[in-house]
């Protein structure tokens, strides 16, 4: 990433000296600064290192104009917060943008080899170079990490010193500690430590095994460089090597949410700041009076009538109104996404809403019946959505999908009440599965058993990982769940090879329960190819019969069978059994269950028994 020429900026006096003196490295996308390197994420411009700050003082540096409020009060009550901020953005004209902190300290000079704190090489101001050879320094290729979320630098002086360090502290020898490269292989074993005090040099080899660090008695320190002044915490965990460029370093834990009826109209959006006094009105007498209060006389761009609609639907996604542990925040958030299905079942059709409605869906065009027997409900176009995607926490180690609320690292030292988010406006296809014929499918003891297998490898995996042994969330594996997506990830290999759009700019978004079942594919990117009528046109039903019938018959056959299709176990964890790259598996920024609880099989059945495939009818037409 190169940095941009410098720039200066006008005080506030009027003179062009820079509003700040703090430097800027580089520059990112607003959407990356949530999905990629947001808070506690690690960033390389050109051979230097940072950790992106937390939001405690955000509030106050980040510009309104630059970072503006997004709106989503559904969202916003399931995370605890009050508003949303959009990052700022990092144009020419920009005055200030995210914070970043160097991180790793440790560096070595690829000159003379030599191994420290990046203070200890005496570089000349603004500046990253060794003052001895002035080379540039290159920051440490390796970090510890805790599943809790915390990271800091590898201890090499424990490391190389082991089992001859006195008391352990580091420096106790007083020698200078040197990292080279041997060449010979591109392994770790080429990569040696060595000390100017004598010890016998030691190599980088081991040291990524799960319990290399600990059976040096080497313990997670607690340690949250990303927060200013954090102080270090008492951590059970057993740190893990990394690579710093290592996607396991920082892994996003989001919470979105579509904006539908009647939150999805903008005109609501100026009543964000008043619905703690709006909420104590019982008539509409009473809301009206608010509303004057509020808009100081001025007409009111809600009807009193349109408030009292708005209050109706809040006490029933929240009827409570309390904040509860955060097991009962899942359980929000889970009945968030049951009044989208209820939504995208019933609709909201262009004609009957204002110019300001930000989510139109319609079935298709003409009789809208698919063919007999394809196993699919009539389709719903949903031409205009809006998403909001806030970014809640991260993980570290661990996949945020099948972590615990314990392992996710905070953004901020104290609570807030807004989060960073990013909003999404595009267009999707929602598709339903006919629910009588799935459940006669799932009772199918091959499908049963078969889907239990995946269950019982994701149940032992969360159980693994949980903090609290006490609250092990469910696996949400069913032969419904699983099936609707593999479903998705078919869809979306085939769409994207038929509509234009990359795999990578379409999304799923998966609703299965009980009562659910179906799936929202739709355009994931914050340009203009989300707006385009390019996937909404997929999912007129002659294209939409034909497209499923290709993207099961496509599904028939991996280039990894019948390696694929056999396999007893695959993915991270297990938790997939025939899915692979070469077949189902998508993008990660694609899919909401990181490839997980995937199986082709579903699908298409496998050569010894055919009836386990939904689909598979189609495979004999």
């Amino acid at each position: 990433m190169t940095p941009p020429p410098p720039r200066r900026r006008r005080g506030t006096d009027g003179s062009a000296a820079p509003a700040r003196s703090l430097p800027r490295r580089g520059a990112v996308r607003r959407a990356q600064a949530i999905t990629t390197y947001g808070v506690g994420a690690l960033i390389a411009v050109e051979q230097e290192s940072f950790i992106v700050s937390g939001i405690d003082d955000a509030d106050g540096q980040w510009r309104r104009d630059e970072a503006p409020v997004i709106h989503e009060p559904r969202l916003a009550r399931v995370l605890g917060v009050n508003r949303f901020r959009l990052p700022p953005a990092s144009g020419d004209d920009s005055r200030d943008g995210i914070r970043v902190r160097r991180f790793p300290l440790w560096h070595h000079c690829p000159g003379c080899h030599a191994l420290d704190h990046v203070r200890k090489f005496n570089s000349p101001p603004g500046r990253n170079e060794c003052a001895e050879c002035s080379e540039a320094l290159v920051p440490s290729r390796f970090v510890v990490a805790c599943e809790d979320g915390h990271i800091a630098d590898f201890p090499y002086w424990k490391w190389l010193h082991r089992g001859r360090r006195g008391d352990g502290e580091a420096g106790f020898c007083g020698g200078r500690m040197s990292l080279r490269s041997s060449g010979r292989t591109s392994s770790l074993r080429s990569v040696v430590l060595s000390c100017s005090c004598g010890v016998p040099e030691v190599s980088m080899e081991g040291s990524f095994r799960r319990g290399a660090l600990k059976d040096l008695n080497i313990r997670c320190e607690g340690r949250r460089p990303w927060l200013k002044d954090a102080p270090q915490l008492l951590c059970s965990q057993p740190p893990r090597t990394l690579q710093r460029g290592s996607s396991s370093v920082w892994q996003p834990v989001l919470r979105s949410a579509l904006s539908i009826p009647p939150w999805s109209d903008t005109r609501v959006h100026a009543l964000d700041r008043h619905w703690d006094k709006l909420r104590t009105c019982s008539t509409l007498a009473e809301i009206e009076i608010h509303l004057k209060y509020i808009f100081d006389g001025a007409p009111s761009p809600v009807s009193p009538e349109q408030v009292r609609e708005l209050l109706a639907a809040m006490e029933a996604e929240d009827p409570t109104g309390e904040d509860g542990p955060d097991l009962d925040q899942e359980q929000r958030y889970r009945a968030l996404r049951d009044l989208e299905y209820e939504r995208l079942c019933t609709g909201n059709p262009e004609d009957s809403g204002h110019h300001t409605e930000q989510f139109v869906c319609e079935p298709p065009s003409g009789d809208g019946i698919l063919p007999a027997g394809l196993g699919l409900l009539p389709p719903m176009l949903v031409k205009k959505l809006r998403e909001v995607r806030a970014l809640k926490a991260f993980t570290r180690v661990i996949d945020p999908e099948t972590s615990s609320e314990g392992h996710e690292a905070e953004l901020s030292l104290a609570p807030t009440g807004w989060l960073p988010a990013m909003e999404v406006h595009g267009e999707g296809v929602f598709l339903r599965l006919d629910e009588e014929r799935i459940d006669a499918w799932a009772e199918l003891p091959a499908v049963a058993a078969r889907v239990e297998r995946i269950r019982h490898r994701h149940q032992r995996v969360l159980a693994e990982r949980a903090s609290d042994p006490a609250r092990v969330p469910p696996s949400p594996a069913t032969p419904r769940m699983a099936l609707l997506h593999t479903l998705a990830h078919v869809m979306i290999n085939e769409w994207s090879l038929d509509s234009g759009y990359p795999a990578a700019s379409l999304r799923e978004r998966i609703y299965a329960g009980d009562e659910m079942a179906g799936v929202l594919i739709y355009t994931a990117t914050s340009d203009s190819a989300g707006s385009l009528g390019g996937l909404v046109a997929q999912g007129e039903t002659d294209r939409l019969a034909q497209a499923v019938r290709s993207a099961v018959h496509r599904a028939e056959w991996c280039s990894a069978d019948p390696l694929c299709i056999e396999t007893e176990t695959s993915g991270a964890g297990g938790t997939n059994l025939a899915a692979c790259h070469a077949c189902v598996m998508l993008p990660e920024t694609s899919c909401e269950h990181n490839n997980g609880l995937l199986d082709r099989a579903l699908l298409v059945g496998t050569p010894e028994d055919p009836s386990i495939g939904f689909f598979s009818h189609l495979l004999t037409r």
